[in-house]
């Protein structure tokens, strides 16, 4: 894998090349982390539009009745890592307000990522190599699905620490994604869109038989 001295175009510094590069991230939230933490009424409220406009980054949560949903996070390396900061710091400040005051301030905050099947090899790494430096490097606790999403090709990665871990840590995990695209086709995951939902819609179709 290439060290990120090696990253840069000709004529462009690592810094220069990163920050030209589209990133898309994304997560799966609880409903209501991304309903009232993270603005009311899906996307439309104050925090998720002053985290666009002080990201520069497009975030759009996935609309539904299912209670989570995917938080997909697009821009510049640098515009996406400032939003997650944000999003992070956010989580934080609920979780914080939510306790009894004594405990208030750095409660630890968990980020599930939805990352390509295909890429979690290069970010666990040779007999869990790669995936352990993360973990000692920044202080953050990282776990890899072992399970597929439902009806997807996508694995869930749990982040869990204080924000500035959780930072790094997303910023190693992204270093490895970009480095190693998904290979072959990627089915994203829908939240709820589960194999009972699938059948009663088929079940449905069969149901309506034209007359005659």
């Amino acid at each position: 894998m290439a060290s990120p001295d090696g990253a840069s175009g000709v004529g462009g510094s690592p810094e220069e090349t990163e920050l030209s590069i589209t990133l898309t991230l994304r997560m799966l939230m609880h409903g209501k982390v991304t309903a009232g933490g993270l603005g009311a009424a899906l996307g439309k409220g104050e925090t998720v539009k002053r985290i666009r406009e002080q990201s520069s980054a497009r975030i759009t949560i996935s609309e539904g009745s299912c209670p989570e949903r995917i938080t997909t996070i697009t821009g510049s390396t640098d515009a996406v890592f400032r939003a997650v900061s944000m999003i992070a710091f956010k989580l934080e400040e609920d979780l914080g307000a939510g306790s009894d005051g004594a405990t208030a301030g750095r409660a630890p905050v968990t980020l599930r990522l939805v990352i390509p099947a295909s890429q979690c090899g290069s970010l666990i790494g040779k007999a869990g190599a790669k995936i352990r430096e993360i973990r000692e490097s920044t202080g953050a606790q990282v776990q890899v699905a072992g399970d597929l999403l439902p009806n997807s090709t996508e694995r869930a990665v749990t982040v869990s620490g204080v924000p500035d871990t959780i930072i790094q840590c997303v910023r190693q995990i992204c270093a490895v994604i970009l480095e190693s695209p998904p290979k072959g086709a990627t089915i994203p995951y829908h939240p709820g869109l589960s194999l009972g939902t699938i059948l009663l819609s088929a079940n449905q179709v069969r149901g309506c038989s034209p007359p005659g």
